[in-house]
């Protein structure tokens, strides 16, 4: 009846945002969504913070610059110097939330049939946003250390894959696997920017939530460590994960050019990101209010973490395997021989849920791959809910 452009003529939703109607049922135990825990929100902080904002009424009220308002600019800045990378207020662009740097990142580079790589298994929502914008989907395969560049490098000298416009990582903590890239790879993988030309996207939204190990300059810092490849990363951060998703408040660092090609887009897309959240953020950061509060968040989600691996191993031994994270929100375990679509049904029936591995991958997905998120729960009910998914597998069994 309605003429759809082609992307939505029978578009797929958010396989994860699926899941979500199963949560309002009393005794339900997630393990899926990848929440922030929300009794660690800091909303003692953010009331001071929004109390000195709105000192400017005016200013939270009208509209703002579509770049974003120079006092967070500024703030920002200053928090990506404490994270080792500089950037200029002309690269950086305030977003609502960092998946709308990636969708006007998309909409500025990428045609229908442009080749793009992302590594695999990958955050769904970005599979979802390439495939809207009709990119050839590419993949490169992750291990315990990351994406595996030299498995890219072989691939881009062999010309098994066409040469992409742009590699999308997360490279710290990432989202599914909760692994992170190791320094030499950054490097290698920058230096391979360099030769072929490609972007590197690198979305970092979980960086600032290490609980054990040595941190690892993201790779817009180690990029002045190689010449010319500062020119090659577009870096997206966010404030979703370590103060409030419900600001929506985040942020790309991107080479100028790009940099304004993306304000241009954002006009046409919300003029602005909303200046009254905006001048919240930028009070909580000058305060120092983060630096005092992620302690508390990385200690919490060190404990949350420890106690779903443990409950893991004592209930499912063998038939469970997984990398234990450093820091992030998320565990990413196989169970040879078990399909995930079916031992969801069986688990939800036993009020707890995750996300099928299948979800992540935009090629030859891994059916007895799930990803688990510790985040949101307390350690009672990361406990119980392990307890749950044990009694899930036996009953398939």
């Amino acid at each position: 009846m309605y003429a759809y452009t082609a992307p939505f003529q029978n578009p797929a939703g958010s396989p994860i945002r699926e899941l979500f109607k199963y949560l309002s049922e009393p005794g339900m135990i997630s393990f899926a969504g990848g929440y922030p825990a929300s009794d660690l929100f800091d909303i003692e902080g953010l009331r001071v913070a929004q109390a000195r904002a709105y000192q400017d009424s005016i200013l939270c009220l009208q509209y703002g610059p579509t770049d974003g308002l120079p006092m967070l600019k500024e703030q920002i800045a200053a928090l990506m110097a404490r994270r080792g990378a500089s950037c200029s207020p002309e690269q950086m662009l305030i977003t609502t939330g960092s998946q709308q740097g990636l969708d006007l990142l998309l909409r500025v580079l990428v045609e229908p049939g442009d080749a793009v790589l992302t590594e695999q298994p990958a955050y769904p929502a970005t599979l979802q946003a390439l495939r809207l914008q009709q990119a050839r989907i590419g993949t490169v395969p992750v291990d315990g250390d990351g994406l595996d560049v030299g498995r890219l490098a072989s691939l881009l000298a062999s010309g098994v894959v066409a040469r992409p416009k742009l590699l999308y990582t997360v490279p710290t903590f990432a989202n599914p696997t909760g692994a992170t890239l190791a320094r030499e790879r950054r490097i290698a993988l920058l230096r391979l920017a360099v030769q072929y030309k490609f972007l590197i996207v690198e979305d970092d939204p979980y960086g600032d939530l290490r609980f054990a190990g040595e941190g690892v300059p993201s790779i817009l810092a180690l990029a002045d460590q190689v010449d010319g490849s500062r020119d090659w990363v577009v870096h997206f951060s966010s404030l979703s994960k370590v103060v409030a998703p419900g600001l929506r408040i985040g942020w790309t660092v991107a080479p100028v050019e790009i940099a304004r090609r993306c304000i241009v887009a954002k006009q046409t897309v919300d003029l602005c990101t909303t200046p009254w959240s905006q001048a919240i953020a930028a009070q909580y950061l000058a305060d120092g209010s983060l630096e005092r509060h992620l302690p508390r968040i990385t200690t919490a989600y060190g404990h949350k973490s420890g106690a779903l691996c443990r409950a893991l191993r004592a209930g499912l031994g063998d038939a469970i395997a997984f990398h234990q994270p450093e820091g992030g929100m998320f565990v990413w375990a196989r169970m040879p021989g078990v399909d995930a679509a079916q031992l969801l049904a069986s688990a939800i029936e036993r009020k707890v849920m995750f996300v099928p591995g299948k979800a992540f991958f935009a090629e030859q997905p891994d059916a007895a791959a799930l990803r688990l998120s510790f985040a949101a729960p307390g350690v009672d009910a990361i406990q119980e809910g392990a307890r749950r998914l044990q009694q899930a597998y036996q009953a398939l069994a």
